[in-house]
Parts: C-alpha cells; structure tokens; sequence
C-alpha cells in the first residue's frame, strides 16, 4: 500500500513492486523527508519527466564521448618488457587478486589501438597507485609521456616521492609541478616537458594550463577526478580523445551505477584489502585526560605519529594548547585548519608528511589525500557531531601499515541516540574492506554524485537514488539498442493469473523485510536464470518449496518470459489456460503450436487479431511449467 498526500492510499499488487522503491537521499539522516505528492495530480508526472529527460541528455552525451572514443585511432602500446616485469616483481608487498586483475586490464587496454578510459575505484591504501605507477611505466618504455593530475599539493608531492622511489633504479625523468617550486624551476621544467626531456610530470591543475605542452603525452592519469572545477574538466574531455586515461578514485560506488555505466566507461572495483593489514581498533569514550596522555605517549614512544581531529576552528588553539600539555615533551605539535593561509597550509602538511610533526591537530581537511603509513593514532574530539561517512573517511587516515592502529571517539557522558548508533556502527565493524558491507549510504550517495555530476545529483535527491539509478540503467540499455523508450524489453511483462494462490506464506517466510526483498526481486526478474537463483536462494535458505511459493516462481518465469513473446495476459485454471497476445506482437503461430504440441497442449484459436488461445493440457507436465517450457522453446528458436 502506498499513501499519498491528503491521506489517499493506493494498493500495489505484488508484482508490481518492481515499480516502488525506498527513498534515500544523500547526507546522514538530518535531511528533511521528500514533499509528499497527491493521488492523481500532474506534480510528480512532471518532476518523473524533467527527470528522465536529464538522464537522456547524461546517457546520451556518455554514449557518444564513449562512441568517439571506440572510433578514434589511438597508440597501441607494445606487450610487456623484461623491465616491466622486473619492476613488478620488485613491490615490497604480495599483489591482492584485484590489484593484479586492475594491473592487467589496464595494461591490456593500453595494447589496444583505441585509447583507454578505465576508472579505478579502491578503498583508501587498496593499491591504486601501485597499478598507475606500473602503467605509468609501460607507457614511458614505449617513449612516451605521462601526466598524473592530482587535486593538491601535497598529493602531488607524495606521488612524486612514490614514483621516484619506485623507478629508482630506471633511466626514468620525473618531475613534480607544485607551489613548492620556484618559478624559475617551474620554467625549466616546462621546456623540458614541451622539447621531451621528461618522462613524467606530476602536478595540481596546473598541468591543464594552455601554455604547458607536451612533446608526446601518452597516458593521463587522473586522481579524484571530481575534485576539479569544471573549465578543469573540459581541458580534461580534450584532453581524453587523444590519448590513454586512467582515472583513480577512493569513494565508493553503488554497485547498480557500476552496471548502469558498465558499458559506458570501464570500470574496475579493488576490494580486497592488502595482506598483513590490522583492522584499525577503535573505542567510544567520554574525554579523559589520562586517556589521552596515554595514546599520545604510545605513540610518540613508538616513534609514530598521531591525528588529534577538532572540527570548530573558534577553539582549536584551546584544544592545540590542552594536547600540548598532555603530549610528551620531546612531541613536535602542529595545528592545520582552512583559514590558514595557502602556503601556510602546505607547509605544516608537508612537515607532517615528511615526518617532522609528531602530533598533527586539524579540522575535517585530513578527510581524504593524506598518505602517513607512520601515523597509527588517531583521536576525534566531538565524534557524536560527525556523520558516519566522515568518521568512516577520517579512520581511513591511520592503519595503513603493518602497525596495530588506533581511533579513539571523544564524545560527552550523554549524547543524541542517533549519534551513538552511528558510532556503535563503526566500533563494531572494524574489518578491513567494511567499508563496503557497513551501510554507508552517504558514501554510496558521494560516489555517484562524484560520477553523476551536480546536476545530476539534484533529479537523484528529487526522485529518490535509487528510482534515479532504475531510470537511468533502463535509459543507458534502450539507447544502447537503439530504441527510443525507457526499458530493454520489447513489451511490458503480461498479467500471469493462476486459479490457485501464489504467494510466500508466513510460515515459510517469517521475516517480513526478507519477504518483501524476494517479492521485489521477482518482480523485476527480466531472465529466466534471474528467477532460479531466487528458488536456489529459497531451498537453501527456508526448505523445500510450497506449492503456493512454486506458483509464484512460475508466475515470475511467465511474466519474464510473456514479455519478449508479446503476451499480454495469461490465464491459467485446472488443465486449461488462455493466451492473449497485444496488438502490436507478431508471434509465429506454426513455431508455437510446435512448441505447444511439444508439451502436449491443444491449442483453439480464439481469435486471431490480436491472437488468442485456448489451450488445453492432454498429458504431460502440469500447465503452468508447461507453458514455461513452451514459450522458451518459442523464444529460442526465433533467435537461431
């Protein structure tokens, strides 16, 4: 049942749950709920419209960059050298099976003759730079360029200080752009660049300026592409005609994008996490001094380094002050914050980074680009005023080596009830690659809203994400086949009846929330192989099946099936049934009176514009697996 404004309801049939959907929207549940629409009115017809109308544009404007690209000529790098796998080889630490999978479709798309646009999403530490940095060799070895664009200075200074230990030991001339060289050096390497005397050029946006060329750029790499404005982002849609893109991400997306876009950009997901890596401890406590006094001192005695997040800039340097007086002596402590100036900022990370800060006290600004395998202890003061997408991202900054890690969540001795559930969330799952299995549906939300664009983002919150991601999955497949509408099917699905019920009793399915998921499932189930996963699903989990749960799974095949042969609808009663197909169907009627002679059916024509049948079981398999059987024989052979 769904209600409406005004107190108006409306009862769906459960096999139209395929049509409803759940509304989320991004943030941590402080959002206001979604304006409620009237029963009857042109409101939401009109905001499903202007909706759809924008996903057309996006799928349409995806379709043809990525047609373009299929059409360009591109370089089609050599195989593997004995250098590359030397290099390869030589990583101090054992691949996980996704990064030597990531590593061996990128290198296999850059062998191509088209140019390559493959985008790398990994959980923060999962490897991506290792898989750039191998590409970013293969294409140097075959004497050409390679740019990696970063959003900050001080990634672009870690990646440089990467790459140069990595090709240490190769004939390799890589250089990084940033605020942290002087003018003069920044003109000596643009010569260089343009006349071709380096190999890599690592930097910030600067490298998308028009008066910086290239001798022969190969590949671009791209890191947290969503990160840049957008006269950035048109630099870069020219910039990947030409030449072979690897684009890096750490925020999650939802799996249904990544099949929605899957034939659009290539995609690959890192999701194991690297081997000897700790889950990262982490505790909910009221603030204590000695408890405090304690992290840092283990810390610092271990000769680590230590995150203190205090997100209120008015008071930070009270609590810069506090840390100071609870740290150990020897302890070098540095406060970052955004109303530091540019250079200042950079600066203070630069120390941290290099290791010359012992205790670093920030606001939210160490969310993300920050790599110090050497800090382990974190500390974030006001956790319950956090949502759990940021805490999640901030934990993120510390066990990222073989070193126990620690975060400790300062909150007060009481705290909002949806703030400590938030919390117990992330005490509770601490395994590595969690991010992926806790219900961080913010950062699913931030990940296709980094992929989606703004504008896009807005229809997502109108509509709700995932009716948004059913649209455009449904539109991405109806322009792929060239057909005008918004689904792949040829026909909606026909309206199976069966005399008798059809249905997953309680007693065989208790739990509600998992009922209505397997109803919801059926009903969207387009392929026959879809609809026998959910009966394997229901031996395994509830027992053998009833006849009223069978009956609902030869519902579901009729359905999927009814639709690519043109049914409209399907009676089914004792030993006779009733077919009737829609206008615009052209069923062969020799080919399926075969196939129902097959099943041992008599089939009367009752009608034969629109057909209409009347059959009659004469032996045999009972009618409705019967007519399952038919109908996929029918639909095979107008394949072959």
């Amino acid at each position: 049942m769904v209600e409406y404004a005004g107190g108006d309801r409306l009862n769906v049939p459960l096999y139209r749950l395929d049509q409803l959907e759940p509304y989320r929207a991004a943030g941590d549940g402080d959002a206001p709920p979604p304006r409620l629409h009237h029963l009857g009115a042109t409101t939401w017809q009109r905001q499903r419209e202007k909706t759809r109308a924008a996903i057309r544009r996006m799928a349409v404007e995806l379709l043809d960059l990525y047609a373009r690209r299929q059409l360009a000529s591109g370089f089609a790098f050599p195989p593997d050298t004995a250098w590359q796998r030397e290099l390869e080889s030589a990583f101090l630490y054992e691949d996980t099976p996704d990064q030597r999978r990531a590593s061996e479709e990128v290198k296999r798309d850059m062998e191509r003759p088209r140019p390559m646009d493959r985008l790398l999403v990994g959980d923060v530490g999962y490897g991506k730079t290792e898989v750039a940095l191998r590409a970013a060799f293969k294409a140097v070895q075959a004497g050409k360029q390679v740019a990696v664009l970063v959003p900050t200075t001080i990634l672009a200074e870690q990646h440089g200080r990467t790459f140069r230990e990595r090709l240490a030991d190769y004939p390799v001339r890589i250089e990084v752009l940033s605020r942290f060289r002087t003018p003069a050096e920044t003109r000596r390497s643009l010569v260089q660049l343009a006349r071709g005397d380096l190999d890599i050029v690592i930097g910030t946006h600067r490298l998308l300026s028009r008066d910086l060329g290239f001798h022969d750029l190969g590949l671009l790499i791209v890191d947290e592409e969503h990160r840049f404005g957008v006269r950035h982002k048109e630099r870069l849609k020219a910039l990947k005609l030409a030449v072979d893109v690897l684009t890096l991400t750490a925020t999650p997306i939802p799996r249904t994008l990544h099949l929605s876009l899957a034939g659009l950009r290539d995609l690959t997901l890192l999701e194991t996490p690297p081997k000897d890596r700790s889950p990262v401890l982490t505790f909910i406590e009221p603030w204590d001094d000695a408890l405090i006094e304690e992290a840092l001192a283990r810390e610092v005695d271990r000769a680590g380094q230590v995150y203190f997040v205090h997100n209120r800039i008015e008071t930070i340097d009270t609590i810069v002050e506090r840390v100071r007086a609870l740290a150990p002596p020897r302890a070098r402590v540095a406060v970052a914050h955004g109303q530091l100036k540019e250079v200042e900022l950079d600066a203070v990370m630069a120390r941290f980074v290099r290791g010359e800060v012992d205790v670093l006290v920030s606001t939210m600004i160490v969310e993300s680009g920050l790599d110090v395998p050497n800090a382990n202890t974190m500390l974030v003061s006001r956790a319950d005023q956090f949502g759990l997408a940021q805490l999640y991202q901030l934990r993120g900054r510390v066990g990222r080596s073989h070193r126990r890690a620690y975060c400790y969540l300062l909150v007060p001795d009481v705290i909002d009830p949806d703030a400590d559930e938030r919390l117990r969330v992330l005490e509770h799952h601490t395994d590595l690659g969690s991010g992926y299995r806790i219900a961080l549906r913010d950062l699913e939300l931030r990940g296709a809203g980094n992929l989606l664009g703004a504008e896009q983002t807005g229809h997502a919150q109108t509509v709700g994400f995932d009716t948004y991601l059913r649209w455009l999955q449904e539109m991405v497949e109806a322009l792929k086949n060239g057909e005008q509408g918004a689904g792949s099917r040829t026909f909606a699905p026909p309206e199976v009846i069966f005399d008798q019920p059809a249905h997953l009793a309680d007693d065989y399915v208790p739990d509600e929330a998992a009922k209505l998921d397997l109803y919801r499932r059926l009903a969207r189930a387009s392929e026959p192989g879809e609809i026998q996963a959910v009966r394997e699903e229901l031996r395994d989990r509830f027992g053998p099946l009833p006849d009223a749960a069978e009956r609902l799974l030869l519902v579901s095949e009729l359905r999927a099936l009814g639709a690519r042969a043109g049914l409209e609808t399907v009676l089914v009663k004792g030993d006779e049934a009733r077919l009737a197909f829609r206008r615009d169907a052209r069923p062969r009627l020799a080919g399926l009176t075969a196939a129902l002679d097959a099943v041992q059916f008599e089939a009367d024509v009752r009608r034969s514009a629109p057909l209409s049948l009347r059959l009659r079981r004469l032996g045999g398999e009972a009618v409705g697996p019967g007519l399952v059987r038919a109908l996929t024989a029918v639909l095979q052979d107008s394949r072959t």
